[in-house]
């Protein structure tokens, strides 16, 4: 009987555990979670399968903790094994980014050889961990893929990263374009914000609704993805997950624009990007599909599966080199934690 430990820090990490939880379960195994946040234990539905405090988690002993945050407490019991909390968009330095190795972890389940192989690379510098492609629970719930039904309207999915600088949500003249084009009544339009963005910026898109538009306030994208046609957004890890569909995105001033997605630089372009955007152009399909090979090839919806495999094996075979000492680290997240015990 082995006991898994899911540990979170934001509302949007519940979405990549639950495949997680179910997978367990289906094996037979024990599951509990930890989150380090006060807020999103508050939003935690199963309230029962929630540890609500350090000596909680050092009383169950878990031999693998599963982790979708940057970090985890070195002194929490069995294997850590990092499941991300997003795709890498670009939007952080390498050194802060989706690769920085902050010395945690014994176990990296990657969703792409996109991620792969840098962290291949890292594992051969370092030592002290072991990259295995999984693909990413979180996804698990979006295969396999469907068609959407015919209709007379197609429906355009707005989502808006937290980042100041990047975000479409705080740029006042794509909002008045937004508005005026769903107002046609030719597309419908749902949206849907980062969980931290700011409480104004919510209420703007509250009071933007009307019959062709619809705000979400949710961490439950995978259904609105099904529901989209087209995704129009900024630099946000939500695109890598909607164009896994085959779906085409129209990105404004994106951090890093690449040929799957079709970006432009000013409102006025918004209209046209998106009618473009649902001709599906040749282009545009075929540098996604290219785009969906190296990121995250698995279409099954098992990605949950293997990642427990991958933990399985890990426990039986696993050799690694001994961890840094990592002592800043270690003395902040204890910190974090109020948690200053030596066993």
């Amino acid at each position: 009987m082995k006991r898994f430990l899911i540990y979170i820090s934001q509302t949007y990490s519940i979405p990549i555990g639950l495949p997680l939880q179910k997978e367990i379960e289906k094996r037979g195994f024990t599951v509990q979670w930890f989150c380090d946040d006060i807020e999103t234990q508050k939003s935690f539905l199963d309230q029962e399968r929630l540890l609500r405090s350090v000596e909680a988690v050092m009383d169950y002993r878990p031999d693998v903790v599963l982790v979708a945050t940057n970090e985890v407490p070195d002194f929490f019991s069995g294997i850590k094994v990092q499941i991300f909390h997003g795709f890498s968009v670009g939007k952080r330095s390498e050194s802060k980014g989706h690769f920085n190795i902050r010395g945690f972890f014994d176990l990296y389940c990657t969703q792409g050889s996109s991620t792969t192989k840098p962290f291949e690379v890292l594992a051969k510098k370092h030592k002290y961990f072991q990259v295995v492609e999984t693909g990413w629970s979180k996804m698990d719930p979006l295969f396999p893929l469907e068609e959407n039904p015919s209709s007379a309207l197609k429906t355009i999915m707005i989502s808006s990263t937290f980042t100041t600088r990047l975000s479409l949500a705080k740029n006042d003249e794509v909002l008045k374009e937004i508005v005026r084009i769903s107002r046609l009544g030719k597309w419908k339009f749902i949206a849907v914000l980062h969980p931290r963005m700011e409480k104004k910026v919510v209420e703007k898109f509250q009071a933007m609704q009307h019959a062709y538009f619809t705000f979400y306030d949710t961490t439950d994208l995978i259904p609105l993805y099904k529901q989209a046609d087209v995704m129009l957004s900024d630099t946000t890890s939500a695109i890598t997950e909607f164009v896994l569909q085959k779906k085409p995105v129209v990105t404004v001033n994106n951090n890093h624009p690449a040929p799957h997605m079709i970006n432009i630089s000013s409102s006025e372009e918004i209209e046209n990007a998106l009618a473009y955007a649902l001709t599906q152009p040749k282009e545009i399909m075929d540098a996604l599909e290219s785009f969906i090979t190296q990121t995250h090839p698995y279409d099954d919806g098992k990605s949950s599966a293997r990642v427990i495999d991958a933990c399985l094996k890990f426990l039986e075979e696993g050799t690694i080199k001994r961890k840094p000492l990592n002592l800043v680290r270690r003395y902040k997240i204890r910190k974090k934690l109020s948690y200053w015990h030596l066993f």
